[in-house]
């Protein structure tokens, strides 16, 4: 009886692991909420939006920003992602929107001057899929350039890996040029 005690207790110390590591990751686990809001705005988070410090301090420091330029992408659009241009200078801020639901799909892109003063600025969106062409808005601008916008429905969900290109000049030279995704692809 003892020996089969002994066989029997390092099985059942396994099972008991394995059954409460699912709870305890789980636990672990930062719940974001479904539907989180950008505070001062109506303008929902993404669940990456929620997730990410970087677009969470954008977004509570500019709420004004959020919810002009989700106003220019749509109704339906979450931000996904925003990003300060070139860096901590913020010569321009890079807003990109995702849409999901109802079997509809959309990636929005908007790229905001904090100069003050017009500047050459481009912004170009190409969608991850073969035979679909690029949207670009390039001008001169005092307050920002987009949006460009994909939306699909059914299987639309490549315009989640489309790229956004932002661009801005200064006297010529480039002072901005950053590449990204709309969001993140597998």
């Amino acid at each position: 009886m003892h020996t089969l005690i002994r066989a029997i207790a390092p099985a059942a110390a396994l099972v008991s692991v394995l059954a409460a590591a699912p709870q305890s990751l789980a636990e672990d686990r930062t719940p974001v909420a479904a539907q989180e809001v950008v505070p001062g705005t109506g303008v929902e988070f993404s669940e990456a939006g929620a997730r990410s410090t970087q677009t969470r301090a954008i977004a509570a420091e500019d709420p004004a920003a959020v919810s002009a330029t989700a106003t220019l992408c749509g109704s339906g659009y979450r931000l996904e992602y925003a990003e300060r241009l070139p860096d901590a200078r913020r010569f321009g801020t890079l807003f990109t929107y995702t849409m999901h639901g109802s079997g509809k799909y959309g990636a929005c892109a908007v790229f905001e001057n904090n100069l003050g003063a017009a500047k050459k600025m481009k912004l170009k969106l190409c969608p991850n899929k073969a035979g679909v062409s690029c949207k670009v808005d390039d001008g001169t601008y005092s307050q920002y350039a987009g949006p460009v916008k994909y939306e699909a429905t059914g299987s639309g969900t490549w315009v989640d890996c489309s790229t956004a290109t932002a661009v801005m000049w200064s006297d010529g030279v480039p002072i901005i040029d950053r590449v990204t995704t709309v969001a993140a692809c597998d």
